[in-house]
């Protein structure tokens, strides 16, 4: 039989994404205000329908190109928000994903064009239907990489100081880290490589700075350390 023949009811099936950027030592979500009811005026996260033709991760890329000019970002599957009344605007399926995305890499044209901007994590607003669970679903996601695995290559510049990196984790974890742990934790995964250059910035003697190796899944894998 035809699918066109089945007799089931019609779902929307709809991607939302939790955007995370860093900046000035602190984690920031984008957030749009909505142009269109219900809710309007009011803020939301970034999302789209998901077309006949792609995936719902493909709308997720299409969403985040459209919205920020970039390409390739960091995108993770969060969790399908399903209940029937989440959305009061009809049956609305999503998928929430999770991106992470350098602040002064992307089109801040594009962002202001979508009526977005950038809110500190633990001054964002209230958010529209489901949204607030999204973002706390997204935040957990994130805290267990992080946990196991040494995230920033997607948040920080090229090179950086491990006290960027440990500033980075306590934005993240929205908590202070202890900086000799910290510093042993991350140099037993073995993915950093130290550069001949320093930060004088903080202090004459300065700090040197650090980049990410080229490393295997394997050999993250095999150094699962929890910060």
């Amino acid at each position: 039989m035809p699918v066109s023949q089945y007799k089931y009811p019609k779902q929307h099936v709809a991607v939302d994404c939790i955007i995370f950027g860093y900046e000035d030592d602190k984690l920031k979500l984008l957030l749009s205000q909505r142009k269109f009811e219900p809710a309007k005026g009011k803020w939301s996260l970034m999302g789209g329908w998901v077309a006949e033709n792609e995936t719902v991760e493909k709308a997720a890329e299409r969403v985040l190109f459209q919205i920020t000019g970039l390409k390739d970002i960091y995108l993770e599957q969060v969790h399908v928000f399903s209940k029937p009344q989440r959305d009061p605007g009809g049956r609305v399926i999503s998928t929430a994903f999770y991106a992470m995305i350098r602040i002064d890499k992307h089109d801040k044209d594009l962002v202001e064009e979508h009526g977005a901007r950038w809110w500190k994590f633990d001054r964002q607003p209230n958010l529209i239907f489901d949204h607030n669970q999204m973002v706390k679903y997204a935040h957990e996601k994130l805290k267990l990489k992080a946990s196991y695995e040494l995230i920033g290559a997607n948040l920080l510049p090229g090179k950086f100081t491990i006290l960027q990196l440990r500033t980075l984790y306590q934005a993240i974890f929205q908590r202070q880290i202890d900086p000799g742990n910290f510093r042993k934790k991350i140099f037993s995964l073995k993915v950093l490589e130290r550069l001949n250059d320093k930060n004088t910035s903080d202090s004459k003697k300065g700090a040197y700075y650090y980049q990410f190796r080229k490393y295997t899944e394997e050999l993250v894998n095999e150094r699962i350390v929890k910060l």
